[in-house]
């Protein structure tokens, strides 16, 4: 349904009151819910109590300095790492919850009511994780084909589609070798859209991109924030995080140390966090 409503919101085919009323609607819904998320490896606390919750429409980045944290969310939020402790919800359905109030385990749901999350999000890796072996189609219509068994001919469909809008509509047949880093990052998000997720998460999707590459995938960033994608990123980029968040979270030592608008995170009485920000904004 978000999608429809982004897609509406995208061509115009509506008046703009009735867009205005849509986004509102869109707003209203918490998309992402996180109580009190704990995770060690071992000995080491990665992730102390963390809490988090994201409307739909909404674009959050995360910003703090390396181990502070912010993949490990990313990866929790995911399924790709289990938590310790805490509580996750999608659109109010329970993925997990605390045996025996906030401080006990984290019981998941079975593996089967697991299956449906995954249709929720899209993650987007730093380092592109494609398929060397498969072409770029092959590579976005994997996940649909295996794991939501949409039809052949749909799943290419969708695939040409978002390649064309992502500027790589020459690059179907093409093997990732063949691709520059920020193509190959923005093949990575097309097969993240593939599955028409409700909300998309980012890991430092530019850290392994040189400045003028680095400009492709945020260009695309910028037009999915524009399509009222509900995005989580995890970034370095200052600027970009300023122009296109809603909030800004500052994690450090496993912790939220500070959330709010950019302007207010910009702005920021923290010394810890102006530090943190100029540091990288004169960078």
């Amino acid at each position: 349904m978000a999608a429809a409503w982004r897609a509406e919101i995208v061509s115009g085919a509506c008046s703009r009151g009735i867009r205005r009323k849509i986004r509102e609607k869109i707003s209203m819904e918490n998309l992402l819910e996180i109580k009190h998320m704990r995770k060690a490896f071992d000995e080491l606390e990665v992730l102390k109590d963390i809490s988090l919750t994201v409307k739909k429409g909404e674009v959050v980045s995360v910003i703090g300095p390396s181990g502070s944290g912010k993949s490990t969310l990313l990866r929790c939020a995911t399924l790709l790492e289990k938590m310790d402790g805490g509580s996750l919800s999608y659109l109010g359905e329970t993925v997990c919850k605390p045996q025996q109030g906030d401080a006990g385990d984290s019981v998941y749901v079975s593996k089967k009511e697991l299956k449906k999350f995954h249709r929720y999000f899209g993650l987007v890796f730093q380092n592109f994780n494609l398929f060397p072996h498969y072409s770029v189609l092959k590579n976005i219509t994997d996940a649909p084909l295996r794991v939501a068994g949409i039809p052949k001919q749909e799943a290419q469909e969708r695939a040409r589609e978002l390649l064309s809008q992502l500027g790589l509509e020459d690059k179907a047949d093409a093997y990732p070798c063949q691709l520059s880093g920020g193509q190959q990052q923005r093949v990575s998000i097309a097969r993240a859209l593939a599955l028409r997720p409700e909300i998309l998460f980012f890991d430092e999707p530019t850290s392994a991109l040189d400045p003028e590459l680095t400009g492709e995938v945020l260009k695309v960033i910028r037009q999915l924030a524009q399509e009222h994608m509900t995005m989580i990123i995890v970034t370095h980029e200052m600027n970009f995080a300023k122009e296109v968040s809603d909030r800004i979270i500052f994690m450090e030592n496993g912790l939220i140390q500070e959330e709010g608008t950019p302007e207010e995170l910009f702005h920021s009485s923290k010394e810890r966090v102006q530090e943190f920000i100029g540091k990288l904004s004169d960078g």
